[in-house]
């Protein structure tokens, strides 16, 4: 699938939403949201304050997802439609942060995207074509920032087998979340002496995820960023309760990473096992969790800032250096057991260490620490019933001088309104 088509299949799901408005299902069973999101960011380089980034933005984002009219024959179809738009309040224009698009010398005032997908399904397989928020251990879209980092392509999903789902994708572009248009799909972080620009035809993805019993869940996935890396998952998930008012949630998770085909940017060379369980007892949940890295090469990601939360330790430090090993432990409260409904909290300490150095350092070995400390209030009822706030204060010390250490501060407000 090229983008021309994707640009077809944005448009005819704009005409599908105007030429079926008399179906009943496709009206009636429709979401329209109107999400309003402010956020500000602020890195501090802790030993080169010239080096700090960050900005303050306001985004405006209309996610509309559209029933199914039903066309005969069993086949049902639909369209979605995302329109995202964020503008500058304030930014420090000399050093691009991520969030909004920098030309080198300053940030965008505003900038937007927007996504159609087409979407048709039988019985309880569907299939969308354009743009695609994944969930997944191989893809995954990421919310962190102002604006949606999303893909296009097609993504067909099967649930007809009994406690059973099939995945099969193919993602041929990539809409970073400081970007305003798709773009082929590269690699984060390219070696030197290689070309930064290689590009991948396509990824294509498999997956199935079966649930043997309530309690034991397991998962197979296996994707290939062409004549990049391919990528191999195997997950296993076990959640049960402990007593009346305890609940254990635990999971034991492989990659295994290789270069594909022209390796275009190099050998991949990379086995990840992480291992983690959380522990719920009434308003305390309590969380561990072990990571090792195999192999001569970092864990790979697409280029774009691409997160991979289904390691058990990722963070703004990833702690997916070769050889690196880790862990972490967490803590959290839901302060409603005291009066205080929609209020929680939680703190994260990982602890990553036998990072090989790289360049001139390595022959050395180095250790990370870092801290996230989250805060998070939803306004439980009232006229601002559904209002949320978001704060976050990250600290990493990577004690490797190829790394400077840094302070994050994260402050979100969100709030939706559903027609």
């Amino acid at each position: 699938m090229r983008r021309q088509n994707l640009w077809i299949a944005m448009f005819a799901a704009i005409a599908t939403l105007g030429t079926t408005a008399a179906n009943a299902d496709f009206i009636d069973d429709s979401n329209v949201q109107l999400k309003f999101k402010n956020f500000y960011l602020d890195r501090q380089i802790k030993e080169n304050p010239a080096a700090n980034w960050g900005s303050w933005s306001q985004g405006i984002t209309l996610d509309a997802k559209s029933g199914y009219q039903d066309i005969g024959a069993g086949i049902q179809v639909g369209a979605d439609l995302l329109v995202q738009h964020a503008f500058k309040l304030n930014a420090r224009d000399k050093n691009p942060d991520w969030i909004l698009p920098h030309d080198g010398k300053e940030s965008k005032d505003n900038f937007g995207k927007v996504g159609a997908t087409l979407k048709a399904k039988v019985s309880q397989t569907e299939l969308k074509v354009g743009e695609l928020l994944p969930v997944s251990p191989v893809l995954v879209f990421d919310p962190s920032r102002q604006l949606l980092t999303t893909y296009s392509g097609a993504w067909l999903e099967s649930k007809d087998v009994k406690d059973t789902k099939l995945t099969l994708a193919y993602i041929d572009g990539i809409n970073n979340r400081y970007d305003n248009q798709f773009r082929e799909l590269t690699k984060f972080a390219p070696p030197a002496n290689y070309d930064t620009g290689a590009e991948a035809d396509g990824m294509y993805i498999a997956g199935i995820d079966h649930q043997f019993t309530p309690e034991i869940g397991a998962s197979y996935w296996y994707a290939d960023v062409q004549d990049i890396y391919t990528q191999q998952y195997v997950g296993a998930n076990y959640k049960t309760k402990l007593g009346e008012k305890a609940k254990l949630d635990s999971h034991v998770r492989y990659f295994d990473n290789s270069d594909s085909g022209d390796k275009l940017y190099g050998e991949v060379d990379n086995q990840a096992l992480s291992v983690a369980a959380k522990i719920n007892h009434g308003a305390h949940t309590v969380g561990v969790g072990y990571q090792q890295m195999f192999g001569d090469s970092a864990f790979p990601t697409l280029g774009g800032w691409v997160p991979q939360p289904y390691l058990a330790n990722w963070g703004v430090a990833t702690f997916t250096a070769p050889e690196e090993k880790s862990w972490h432990v967490s803590y959290g409260y839901d302060f409603s057991e005291v009066g205080l409904k929609g209020l929680n909290a939680t703190a994260i300490y990982f602890k990553g260490y036998d990072q090989q150095g790289t360049g001139v350092y390595q022959s050395q070995n180095f250790n990370t620490d870092e801290v996230n400390a989250i805060v998070n209030y939803t306004v439980p009822e009232g006229k601002l019933k559904g209002l949320g706030v978001q704060g976050m204060y990250i600290d990493v010390n990577f004690a490797n001088p190829a790394k400077p250490d840094l302070q994050e501060y994260r402050v979100a407000t969100t709030y939706t309104y559903k027609f």
